[in-house]
């Protein structure tokens, strides 16, 4: 009865071993850390758009920027919908200095403000996407104009105008062209797709170059990756 009961409980064992060796088995993704001791709230503005594509949509872009952010530690994000709030109170359809974007960002709670911008679109696989971030940060003594007209901050923050408010804003940038038919974008994106992707899934990491929300949030990953790097540089 014993060994009958052995037999049993090792046959189970390596039935259990063998379904644990044939499990699909998922990567781990890489966290992104905000550079500093505090943690920081940034908001996202409503995406440019200098590719010449009309399908290009600007507040799937900044939601798509904002899915990315929000996985960054030691990072708050503000959704775009409530930027297109402040935008509407100011009576301004974007930024168009920092001293707007300064304000921008007070009268959110914020300390910067992050504008993507698109700048190449192409859907069809390979997939290609040009684009930019640039963060406005916020100085840590601003104090809020009064009775001014924000409309009036981008026009006195223009070249050549001597009537420019000055500012102490952080403005940070990072630029890239991510073409899928590149061997070291593929390389890339092979990277960001180990324990994003499903491994039992139809398509494994090639969802990534089929739907274009998915590359797009990709290139944003990296983005964000050069820009918390650089904010780590200027820390030290």
């Amino acid at each position: 009865m014993r060994n009958t009961m052995r037999s049993i409980i090792f046959g189970l064992l390596t039935v259990l071993a063998g379904c644990a060796s044939n499990s699909p088995q998922y990567g781990i993704e890489r966290s992104l850390y905000l550079p500093g001791q505090r943690v920081q709230v940034w908001a996202v503005a409503p995406a440019g758009n200098l590719s010449g594509e009309r399908a290009v949509d600007p507040l799937l872009q900044a939601d798509l920027l904002y899915q990315q952010l929000q996985s960054v530690r030691g990072l708050k994000v503000i959704p775009v919908n409530r930027v297109i709030e402040v935008y509407a109170a100011l009576q301004i359809i974007e930024v168009g200095s920092d001293q707007q974007a300064a304000l921008v960002c007070d009268l959110l709670g914020a300390d910067g403000l992050i504008v993507p911008t698109v700048t190449a679109y192409d859907p069809y696989n390979p997939p290609k996407l040009g684009a930019s971030l640039q963060l406005f940060a916020k100085p840590l003594m601003y104090e809020r104009p009064e009775g001014l007209d924000p409309r009036e901050l981008a026009r006195m923050a223009s070249p050549g105008n001597t009537e420019s408010i000055p500012s102490n804003a952080q403005i940070m940038q990072v630029v890239g062209i991510y073409d899928a038919s590149s061997g070291s974008v593929r390389e890339k994106l092979a990277e960001y797709a180990d324990g994003r992707n499903d491994p039992v899934g139809p398509l494994g990491p090639k969802e990534y170059v089929m739907s274009m929300d998915r590359y797009c949030g990709f290139v944003y990953h990296d983005l964000i990756e050069q820009l918390l790097l650089k904010l780590q540089r200027r820390a030290k």
